[in-house]
């Protein structure tokens, strides 16, 4: 089944404007933008036919294909890198079997996360749309549970049923333990990881869709698949010795920095 990587870029966002376009210093001292380091994390996937960067914004655009990156123009009413995405395959002339919404602020995202979301929903004839799940360590959940006293959103959490369809996604830490875990200690939350997997006929549909009050209150495009009644396929990942974070406010900067050094990676 052929496999296109879209990364959606927006230079306008609310929490952090310019975001893609920030630079992060690896353990090596090279500094390289997020949407470079994003779409280098998209180029060491297996199995992909393409990658292309979706934005709106010409600044990005021109970092991007300095560094090499193919780029699609896509409008300025895209409401998210879903509709972006959606956007994007259409502009391309369609005919990729599964589209996968890398989004430009993850980093991190080590590239079996995206191949083991691929075979995930490969497997599932019924689902329309693929995530990856990371079950969170002591350290993780703390981390989540810091930001969220401080005001902060430090990522995303999700809850799914004994089929891994998912019941709910939420920028609150879910579901609620009063229980204290040590930093190596696993814990029953799960890290939602902001990737995507779609069959060209969900992501067809999405922008028709009006955003329903839950993904309007949280603020988070995979809940108007939900709201819909449309399956969401939950694919945990294991994360191998791996770190990861997601860059969604300028504090996380210095924290992916410092992952960056911890694992060596240049």
């Amino acid at each position: 089944m052929s496999v296109l990587i879209v990364i959606p870029a927006r230079y306008a966002s609310s929490r952090y404007p310019g975001k893609p376009l920030v630079e992060l210093r690896g353990a090596d001292g090279q500094a390289r933008t997020l949407i470079q380091r994003s779409w280098e994390a998209a180029m060491q996937v297996g199995g992909v036919d393409r990658v292309v960067v979706a934005t709106d914004d010409d600044r990005i655009r021109d970092v991007s294909e300095g560094f090499g990156a193919e780029v699609v123009m896509t409008s300025d009413t895209c409401r998210n890198g879903t509709e972006r995405c959606a956007e994007a395959y259409d502009r391309l002339g369609g005919g990729f079997e599964i589209v996968v919404n890398l989004q430009g602020d993850a980093p991190l995202t080590p590239h079996w996360f995206v191949e083991s979301l691929v075979e995930g929903l490969r497997a599932d004839p019924v689902a329309e749309v693929a995530t990856p799940v990371l079950r969170c360590d002591g350290a993780a959940l703390n981390g989540f549970l810091q930001d969220r006293r401080e005001g902060r959103v430090g990522g995303t959490t999700a809850v799914f049923g004994r089929d891994h369809k998912a019941l709910y996604f939420s920028k609150e830490v879910i579901p609620y333990t009063g229980q204290r875990y040590a930093d190596d200690e696993m814990t029953p939350v799960f890290h939602h990881v902001g990737v995507y997997a779609y069959r060209p006929s969900a992501l067809a549909a999405y922008p028709r869709w009006e955003a329903g009050p839950l993904e309007l209150l949280e603020g988070l495009e995979q809940l108007r698949f939900l709201e819909r009644e449309r399956p969401v396929l939950c694919v945990e990942v294991e994360a191998r010795g791996r770190q990861f974070w997601e860059l969604n406010n300028p504090e996380d900067v210095s924290r992916i920095e410092a992952m960056l050094e911890t694992m060596a990676m240049a």
